[in-house]
């Protein structure tokens, strides 16, 4: 015996839940994914990375720009699965949807809920500063991730983490707690508990904006804001009326002098700024229209080794 369901997902993030339930006894009888995007200079259409891999698999492929369709729920009737599995596919299943499989539909959400629900739930949980993290697999309700939870396992957070590397070690995570979980769905042992929602907490979609750096907070919030932006958008500031990344950050092992957001050159030439608490050392930056590179080589390529960023 096994489970037959539809996988929903679309970013690289997903793609470990969907290769391990390819590898497990279960079936997947169609994915569902987001619509061919422009991506690149050449903005040519593009797959998303769970449609790359279920092509690869020869599994049919579904693309709906909605779900709210009857053509959209038609065609999701008909593959008759079992238990619909979700992982970072980008629109709400409405009711009509989650009442389809007979086992429901579960989640794969990248936080120990009933902590930061929502759309960015790794970013929010570097940017807190936070020592762990973790997977929730959850049985999916018509709220925004606030259906019962069946099971969950926590990962930390290095101090080196970005969200780019967090992510991918609890998509690897998320995928194996999720095969687990379907198993015990179809022997009939899990357990579903309710989360508390007076302990929740919301992550919502990341801006730009949420990005730019305020140099009066203290330096190790500055630390974890560059951490919990990068990969995407980049955590930015601006320079002489121009956008600067900051892609990493340290705190600096020497004070930092003058008005938040003043900058000179430190020990080695190193990029040197001052914060609300303390200095940090701008490790790697990106200026406007150009490349990535040490922050030390930024700085000796301006003409003067002092600033101010805002």
């Amino acid at each position: 015996m096994s489970l037959t369901t539809v996988f929903f997902g679309s970013p690289e993030a997903a793609v470990p839940s969907l290769e391990r339930l390819l590898d497990s006894h279960h079936s997947v009888k169609a994915v569902v994914t987001a619509p061919d995007r422009p991506r690149g200079r050449g903005m040519e259409l593009a797959a998303s990375p769970v449609k790359q891999r279920a092509l690869a698999a020869g599994i049919p492929v579904l693309q709906p720009p909605s779900l709210r369709t009857p053509e959209a729920q038609a065609e999701l009737a008909a593959a008759g699965a079992d238990v619909f599995v979700v992982c970072a596919y980008g629109l709400i299943l409405p009711p009509a949807v989650l009442d389809q499989p007979p086992l429901g539909c579960v989640n794969v959400h990248f936080s120990l809920l009933p902590a930061f629900r929502g759309a960015a739930p790794v970013a929010a949980a570097v940017l807190a500063g936070l020592p762990v993290s973790g997977v929730t697999i959850m049985q999916m309700d018509p709220g925004l991730d606030t259906g019962p939870i069946l099971d969950a396992i926590e990962e930390p957070i290095w101090p080196d983490d970005d969200t780019g590397s967090l992510e991918a070690r609890l998509a690897v995570a998320g995928g194996g707690l999720l095969v687990s979980v379907l198993d015990r769905l179809e022997a009939g042992t899990i357990e579903a508990r309710p989360q508390d929602g007076s302990q929740a907490t919301y992550a919502g979609k990341v801006t730009p904006e949420d990005a730019r750096i305020d140099w009066g907070q203290p330096g190790p919030s500055i630390v974890d804001r560059v951490r919990a932006f990068s990969p995407r958008p980049g955590a930015w500031t601006t320079l002489d009326g121009r956008r600067l990344k900051v892609w990493r950050a340290r705190v600096a092992g020497e004070p930092g002098g003058g008005a938040p957001g003043s900058f000179a050159g430190g020990a080695g030439g190193s990029f040197v700024v001052a914060t609300g608490e303390g200095a940090l050392t701008l490790e790697e930056v990106q200026p406007e229209g150009g490349r990535r590179m040490p922050g030390a080589d930024f700085l000796r390529g301006r003409r003067g080794a002092a600033g101010k960023l805002s």
